[in-house]
């Protein structure tokens, strides 16, 4: 029966004269998301609305799941489209609409007119009325209640009469390439997958970074952290991550410098090589998946220990989350099963007995004087010789 959907927004409807490029961002999106799915929808918008129109037969539930993950729409809602055959006709199809869309009838219902053609020659409130009481009439175990309905039955008049009263959750937030893009440092942990979604959902493009140490990491370690990237990709759209070979900084850092700075200067120069991508690649910042005190790297001094080296902005969602605030969202986006395998990545490896927790940046700079010997020449073999994977 349903062969149309509304698609509904919010925060882009307070975009001023701006509103027509957010609205035309989302439109591209939805056409991404329900591509794979059969159907060849055509997307249009008109007064405030935008709809997903299928051409042929498809899978309702893969259709709702696509649009269930497009940043920007907060509700999707199957429609019926009538023709406009006068108001005596409108009410019949009302009644047949909720014959066959709720059978179970011991509900609650109100109906919402809206009259986008003016010259449709019955008002909004008179339909309101005359809807409800023939839908009364015909099933009179449905009660009507204006104020806490089970259901709005909701009827627009446009150049089509659109019937509908289910409204399906979207993932909200605002269409993913509205708001420039951002460099994630992609690990095979929870957080990082969980910091990229929630940076896409604000309408950032999002590329990766991860930084392999082979014979230390496996590739099953690669693997895991690609189809972590192929999840976030479900919602952000297509990822290009970036693998950086981080085997041979590792070692001589480990060689070089006091180990229990090991972890804080490793991720100095992780960040260091990721803004270098960053800023090849038209990226506006770099994201993160830190949380305040969760790990020793993630003391407050940590952080600015790390910050120092960025010119870049660098955006950290799930600063003052909870770790089960993150495991809840990575349920959600279905990253959580993959982050669990126990396959290490380079942030596992080479981990001091009794990491620096309230790191010195004078003792920082003094260790890194240490490596100046080499280590610029091996930041730029490992960014000469990444691999790029699409993640899509």
């Amino acid at each position: 029966m349903y062969q149309s959907f509304l698609i509904k927004y919010a925060e882009i409807a307070t975009k001023g004269k701006n509103r027509y490029l957010f609205e035309d961002a989302l439109v591209k999106q939805i056409r991404r998301a329900l591509k794979p799915v059969d159907g060849s929808f055509v997307v249009t918008k008109e007064s405030g609305r935008i709809y997903a129109h299928a051409q042929g037969e498809y899978d309702y539930e893969e259709t709702i799941e696509a649009l269930s993950r497009v940043f920007g729409i907060v509700g999707i809602c199957p429609v019926v489209v009538l023709e406009d055959q006068g108001f005596e006709q409108l009410k019949e199809d009302v009644i047949a609409y909720m014959e066959w869309a709720h059978p179970d009838k011991n509900i609650t219902f109100k109906v919402m007119s809206r009259r986008v053609r003016k010259n449709w020659p019955v008002d909004s409130q008179t339909m309101n009325a005359k809807l409800g009481e023939a839908v009364l009439n015909a099933f009179p175990e449905i009660r009507v209640d204006v104020h806490k309905p089970d259901i709005y039955l909701n009827v627009e008049i446009r150049e089509k009469i659109y019937v509908y009263s289910q409204v399906i959750p979207g993932a909200g937030g605002m269409p993913v390439g509205t708001a420039g893009k951002a460099m994630l440092l992609l690990s095979g942990g929870i957080d990082s997958p969980v910091a990229g979604y929630m940076i896409a959902k604000r309408g950032a493009k999002i590329d990766a970074v991860y930084f392999h140490a082979p014979p230390y990491t496996s590739e099953r370690a690669k693997q895991k952290v690609v189809d972590l990237a192929k999840l976030v990709a479900k919602y952000s759209g297509p990822i290009q991550l970036h693998v950086v070979n981080f085997t041979d900084i590792q070692m001589y850092i480990y060689e070089t410098c006091p180990h229990d700075q090991l972890t804080i200067l490793m991720r100095r120069y992780m960040m260091r090589i990721a803004e270098t991508i960053a800023l090849e690649t038209g990226c506006l910042g770099l994201i993160t998946g830190e949380s305040i005190g969760q790990v020793a790297s993630q003391t407050m001094q940590s952080l600015m220990a790390t910050n120092e080296v960025c010119t870049l902005p660098v955006y950290r969602p799930l600063i003052a989350f909870d770790k089960q605030d993150i495991v809840t969202i990575s349920e959600k986006i279905n990253t959580f099963e993959t982050s669990i395998l126990p396959y290490e990545d380079c942030c596992t490896i080479f981990v001091a007995k009794h990491p620096v927790t309230k790191p010195n940046l004078k003792s920082m700079h003094k260790s890194e004087e240490l490596l100046q010997e080499k280590i610029g020449e091996m930041v730029q073999t490992a960014l000469e010789t990444r691999e790029v994977i699409w993640a899509d």
